[in-house]
């Protein structure tokens, strides 16, 4: 049984990881999230009274806070998700994610490595620090065919992905120069239940429901590889138990679409689950609205993510219509949620809902 670490387990994918954790195995969990606007204990509610789970509300940041809960948890395993990850947020406010993305990784970094050295030899030869990061930090690809692979070049669009690049490059010099043993996993778009009403598909959704016009941006030719979380999930499982130390893993789900599509499909699975629509609206897809493009927006992303099959045997068990129409699914049983969401009930404030 494991004893396994999660920064920014509130988040969107860290809750789906800590969900499966509790639910499908034996491991303990320790959740270390700040809370930001992002970060959501609601998401969590499936498991959070399980007694392998507890959580501790922390800043990355705070070398010594992070620290007392290294020492005090004494982890096998530590799976780091904690980051700002807005594209549209770091281009109107790059400092928070220099804050998080850098400066956070490499406090973590120093106390995971401090704890680290404190072991007996066989549990510092068991420890592992996965570091969860994105297909963004590879840039734009040419064409129509290329892939992402473990080699690809780094050449970062945003100064999200810049952030995350650099976490990157920091968690690998630590495990070059300390000996730390790191694993990096590099995933492509997330999608399905407790995403944050931001984001493309939950904001398309939502607006939807409430007949407001669903924003997209320039044409809507932007290519993505779309994965479904719990998918995901189960992959960085799979990675921090069974993955090779130094290594790096592209996660996707061999779903290209462009946005057009992913949101015309949305509106096609709504029209046939949704009877009572919002007055004047005959067809969701007629509340499609394009919007001038954001600046350095990539064009395509795609995932070749034959390593980790080949080696770890993980291959996603959702295809985009299976995922898009179980993501939908629960958004309709699930208005409590994002209705608190929406309305900062689950925060105590009121927020603005944004478009990706």
């Amino acid at each position: 049984m494991a004893r396994i670490l999660v920064t920014g387990g509130a988040g969107f994918i860290g809750s789906a990881v800590i969900r499966h954790l509790i639910e499908s195995t034996d491991h303990q969990v320790c959740n270390v999230d700040v809370l930001t606007y992002a970060g959501n204990l609601e998401s969590l509610s499936p498991v959070s009274a399980d007694p392998r789970y507890t959580f501790h509300q922390v800043d990355i940041c705070d070398a010594a806070a992070f620290g007392s809960v290294v020492a005090s948890f004494q982890p096998t395993h530590v799976m780091h998700l904690a980051a700002e990850s807005h594209v549209d947020r770091s281009i109107d406010g790059p400092a928070a994610f220099i804050e998080t993305n850098v400066v956070g990784t490499y406090t973590v970094l120093e106390a995971v490595r401090s704890y680290w050295t404190t072991l007996d030899a066989p549990r510092r030869d068991a420890f592992r620090f996965h570091h969860i990061s994105t297909d963004e930090v590879y840039g734009d690809l040419d064409g129509v065919d290329a892939l992402f692979t473990e080699d690809t070049a780094y050449a970062p669009s945003s100064p999200y992905s810049a952030s995350k690049a650099s976490s990157d490059h920091l968690v690998r010099a630590w495990h070059r120069t300390y000996g730390l043993p790191v694993i990096v996993t590099n995933c492509s778009n997330n999608y399905g239940p407790y995403h944050f009403p931001e984001k493309l598909i939950p904001l398309a959704i939502l607006n939807a429901l409430k007949g407001a016009p669903i924003p997209v941006y320039g044409r809507g030719d932007q290519i993505r590889d779309w994965l479904y979380v719990e998918d995901h999930a189960r992959a960085l499982v799979r990675v921090v138990c069974e993955g090779s130390i130094g290594e790096t893993y592209n996660i996707g789900g061999h779903n290209e679409k462009t946005n057009l599509e992913v949101v015309e499909t949305l509106c096609d699975v709504l029209q046939a689950r949704v009877v009572d629509r919002p007055q004047g609206i005959a067809h969701f897809r007629d509340l499609i609205t394009f919007v001038t493009d954001r600046p350095g927006h990539d064009r395509r992303y795609a995932i070749d993510a034959s390593k980790i099959e080949r080696s770890l045997g993980w291959v996603p068990e959702e295809t985009f219509e299976s995922g898009i129409s179980k993501t939908v699914d629960w958004y309709l049983a699930n208005r409590d949620w994002w209705q608190r969401v929406q309305s900062g009930a689950y925060r105590g404030e009121r927020l603005g809902v944004l478009s990706d």
